[in-house]
């Protein structure tokens, strides 16, 4: 029986290390071809489509998409490639400090 506790143990140990090393990820996307109302609707519908990601926000002002997702699921590059599918190519946002 004390055997049994400690695999079981050890098992739960392991199943929150692994959750441990997963992380949501947040990312801007410039998105410069969206030129109209409707842009910003095709660009979420297209994001949210992508397994893995969590939340999206798209804006035309700015010509962006911020994207939360989670990183052991999707990556950037299913991102962009989904954006530039619906005919809206994007590439990540790089900030300078």
């Amino acid at each position: 029986m004390k055997s049994l506790q400690n695999l079981t143990l050890t098992f739960g140990l392991l199943l929150l290390a692994t959750n441990a090393q997963a992380a949501d990820q947040t990312v801007t996307l410039s998105v410069e071809g969206m030129t109209c109302q409707t842009c910003p609707y095709q660009v979420k519908s297209a994001l949210k489509g992508v397994e893995g990601v969590l939340s999206v926000e798209a804006t035309l002002e700015t010509r962006e998409a911020i994207v939360t997702y989670d990183d052991e699921i999707t990556t950037i590059a299913s991102l962009t490639e989904a954006t530039e599918n619906a005919g809206y190519p994007s590439e990540l946002k790089v900030t300078t400090p």
